[in-house]
């Protein structure tokens, strides 16, 4: 008989001891942290901040003061890997220190059962039954390819992924299509909730349904899924694929891809991007730099791995000085539009589109522009843009009707503002859960 598998909260525990006996507390990652000029911390306080973080890894003391400060703002942005003379990950130390956190005094409980409401509620008011049945329902399994990995938070702007899919046909790519909140990468049950039990579920339960179809890689297209499965709880299963992000499989391809440009996209576009996984926004860079007609002024780096609950939102300061330079690029005479670079990144930018300065688009919509075929509607744009949710209740309760969702009108228009809002989810992602 072989041996027990080790537990989720076992790994976890053997990571941390890991880190803490690995880590020297030199405080080279707070010194090049772009949050740490947003925090009180002074000169020399560096060495004590990361024995904060020890702390707690090591025995659950408490984080305070400026140990506290300088975690809880941790965005993810990842420059201080290459600055670690003792080569550990102390973005991976951070992530870890939020799940001990989570454990001691989940914030937000029942997080993930409030936000897969809002995220069915969400998509059914974007989609037609058939394409809510393919985002939210995981076919049988068989063998494919590639499993086109949507994730959970993703699929409250539908279109992107519709778009994504539109290229992997165009690039006869055997894929299928798994995600939803029945196939969640387990970060919200482990990093917000600190249920390590229910996070182990989830994780294996998703990774044997990508099993199932035996493919050779599984692409996901949430940056979030991307870190939680592959660096923060990397090695805890192995599998038989590939796991990568979506772009790092297209960029290999780019040149077949371009081949397949028929449609000049006679347009001025700024990227915005990211500084962790910064690799994906070269990638898109790339792509975008393939279309004919198409004129790549520049790119918009933003902090943070993502924009959202778990990424740039977590430094409100800093966010807000680095948005407020992309705008101020996007709204140059020489852009036409703003590129968003994620799910979570649209659904802040799109609103802004309002102003009239410039379009926001997202990447994939640009390469499916130039295969010659039609971008799936951006629905979630359009309610973002409205002023008046009585109109966008109109539109959405046809599509809810259509899908079999039946709910109050005056309880779902309460809820709108937190779900559409016209610029962005302004608490994160318990924000976006708290109705």
């Amino acid at each position: 008989m072989g041996t027990a598998k080790q537990s989720l909260d076992d790994f976890l525990g053997q990571a941390r001891e890991g880190l803490v006996s690995d880590c020297t507390a030199c405080g080279k990652c707070v010194e090049v942290c772009p949050v740490t000029p947003f925090t009180d911390l002074k000169a020399g306080d560096e060495p004590g901040v990361i024995n904060g973080v020890l702390a707690l890894l090591r025995d659950g003391t408490p984080m305070s003061g400026a140990a506290q400060d300088w975690a809880s703002q941790c965005n993810g942005c990842g420059l201080c890997i290459p600055a670690c003379p003792e080569a550990i990950n102390p973005r991976r130390m951070l992530m870890l220190a939020n799940t001990v956190e989570a454990e001691q005094d989940s914030p937000t409980p029942q997080l993930f059962r409030k936000m897969s409401r809002a995220i069915r509620i969400m998509a059914a008011m974007q989609l037609a039954p058939p394409e809510f049945d393919r985002l939210l329902r995981t076919p049988r399994a068989h063998p494919a390819d590639v499993v086109f990995y949507t994730g959970c938070n993703p699929i409250r702007t539908p279109h992107l992924l519709f778009n994504a899919m539109t290229i992997l046909d165009a690039l006869e790519v055997d894929y299928e299509v798994v995600g939803g909140p029945g196939a969640c990468c387990g970060i919200i049950q482990s990093k917000w909730e600190g249920d390590q039990g229910s996070a182990e579920k989830v994780v294996v339960g998703t990774i044997s349904r990508f099993a199932g179809f035996q493919p050779k890689e599984v692409l996901s297209w949430c940056p979030s899924c991307v870190l939680h499965l592959g660096e923060t709880i990397s090695g805890f299963r192995s599998a038989s694929f590939e796991f990568d992000h979506v772009t790092n499989f297209l960029v290999q391809r780019a040149g077949g891809l371009a081949g397949k440009f028929i449609q000049p996209v006679k347009k001025r576009v700024l990227l915005h991007s990211h500084d962790g996984m910064d690799k994906v926004g070269r990638n898109v860079a790339e792509m975008l730099s393939a279309i004919p007609g198409l004129t790549l002024v520049g790119t918009a780096s933003e902090p943070g791995y993502t924009c959202g609950g778990s990424g740039a939102d977590r430094s409100p300061g800093l966010k807000a000085a680095a948005r407020a330079a992309t705008l101020a690029r996007a709204e140059a005479d020489d852009v036409d539009i703003l590129v968003s670079l994620y799910h979570g990144c649209h659904g802040q930018l799109s609103g802004l589109e309002a102003k009239g300065d410039f379009q926001v688009i997202n990447w994939t919509e640009l390469l499916v522009q130039a295969l010659g075929q039609q971008p799936h509607d951006d629905i979630s744009k359009r309610y973002r843009m409205q002023d008046d949710f009585d109109m966008v209740l109109d539109e959405g309760e046809i599509y809810l009707k259509a899908n079999g969702v039946d709910l109050d009108r005056d309880w779902l228009k309460g809820l709108l503002p937190d779900l559409f809002g016209q610029t962005e989810f302004k608490g994160g992602l318990e924000e976006f859960a708290s109705k």
